[in-house]
């Protein structure tokens, strides 16, 4: 196979952020690849979209269609508290007076696969069913990716640049071993899909809710179409799971309903309902790539960062991340130069946004801390965390947390950085594109 770029750019991942990034360039003219390893639509957790989720979704000519969809319309966030007692909503529209004043409440096979189609539609070269397996070096410059085909036939796709939005994956930080854990964010997840359970009056009948669980941990009751909810617990392990108990959905199904019980919310809620899916459990633990970059390749979405999934953030941080990577690579295509430190700005740009709801995320968790006593202290508050939940991450918080840390030690300490790799550089990496 001869050792030249084959495309502009080769995408690993086609889900919100890869999606994003690919239709993104390749409405710059660029000649885009993306691959995807599995087929669509395809299973996804991550149904609670936040407000900020329609400007890129407009930008993506998506928005008019998810407002004529059949999801369901979210208009606030609630919280729950042990006792079953449940706060004023965080609406949106006190705060936001935009049409972004409405999110919703997505299968994520049929939003992911929409993003896909979308990309396709714009000249992205979408392949589905083949797995990146390695990242392919020329000294320290990446120069494309190792696939696999279903068929187990491997393949060599080079490109000029080539972006990571492998999600959890994480093809690129697992392979040089740059991913670092955020281990006081260390949970699992345990969950499933109801039919016919309690759905609150009025427009709150797609609020996503927040319920805490007493010694800590939380529910998330998610509203979708066709009458189905979904509605998980996210817990520390030895919280979760008892010594000995198994995985088998017969226990899965035991250590559910006993947590269930230990919120009257909850316990309400699903009393109506009938289970119409099985229980599902995944390791939730957050991470960061201590890299972004390295010459000819560049990371994005759940690839680059994960985050404890309570307040939403997910899918906008995804699709941001997708947007903000695509200027960047643009930038660097069009100077011919996709050394790492072309993409210094955009590291820095996300790891503030990502760092700003991470620290919202400590505050929850710790046991001296409810959003009703910081907004108590200071009234003004809840513009700032409203603002956190409906995703305007991009800016400055630090008057917000200076006042939580005084009645709060839960914010987490040291750096969030994530850099350009500083390899030892052979060569200037400057390609001649289009």
């Amino acid at each position: 196979m001869p050792n030249v770029p084959q495309s502009d750019v080769f995408v690993i991942g086609g889900g919100p952020a890869g999606t994003t990034a690919a239709t993104m360039l390749a409405r710059r003219g660029r000649k885009v690849v993306l691959i995807d390893k599995a087929r669509h639509p395809r299973f996804h957790i991550g149904e609670s979209l936040i407000p900020f989720c329609w400007y890129t979704l407009d930008r993506l000519g998506l928005a008019r269609r998810m407002e004529q969809s059949r999801c369901v319309k979210k208009f606030s966030v609630q919280f729950v508290g042990t006792s079953g007692a449940d706060t004023r909503p965080f609406y949106f529209f006190e705060h936001l007076h935009h049409p972004s004043a409405v999110a919703w409440q997505v299968l994520r096979s049929d939003f992911d696969k929409m993003l896909l189609d979308n990309a396709r539609a714009n000249g992205v070269e979408v392949i589905e069913g083949e797995k990146a397996e390695q990242i392919l070096l020329a000294g320290e410059r990446v120069v494309g990716v190792s696939t696999r085909t279903e068929s187990g036939m491997v393949r060599e796709r080079r490109a000029t640049l080539t972006i990571d939005a492998s999600g959890r994956d994480a093809l690129a930080p697992v392979q040089f071993g740059w991913r670092i854990l955020d281990k006081d964010l260390d949970r699992f997840a345990l969950w499933s899909y109801f039919r016919g359970a309690l759905r609150d009056p009025g427009i709150d009948a797609g609020a996503t809710t927040v319920a805490s669980v007493p010694g800590g941990g939380w529910f998330w009751y998610i509203p979708l179409h066709d009458d189905v909810i979904s509605v998980g617990v996210v817990q520390k392990k030895e919280q979760l799971f008892q010594p000995g108990e198994g995985g088998s959905q017969e226990a899965l199904e035991r250590i559910y309903w006993r947590v269930v019980k230990t919120n009257p919310w909850v316990e309400r809620h699903l009393a109506q309902g009938e289970r119409c899916d099985e229980f599902r459990v995944t390791n939730e633990y957050s991470y960061r790539s201590r890299h972004c970059s390295r010459d000819g390749l560049v990371l994005a979405g759940d690839a680059l960062s994960f985050l404890d999934p309570i307040f939403s953030s997910g899918v906008y941080l995804a699709l941001r991340m997708g947007e903000l990577v695509a200027e960047a690579s643009e930038s660097a295509l069009a100077a011919g130069d996709v050394s790492a430190e072309r993409f210094a700005d955009y590291g820095a740009s996300v790891s503030a946004g990502v760092h700003a709801i991470r620290r919202l995320v400590y505050s929850f968790y710790a046991p001296d801390f409810t959003f009703s006593q910081a907004v108590k202290r200071n009234p003004s508050s809840r513009v700032d965390i409203s603002d956190l939940l409906i995703g305007n991450f991009f800016r400055d918080y630090d008057p917000f947390f200076s006042m939580v840390s005084q009645f709060s030690d839960g914010l987490p300490k040291g750096d969030f950085a994530t850099t350009p790799f500083p390899g030892r550089v052979t060569e200037r990496v400057v390609e001649s594109v289009r």
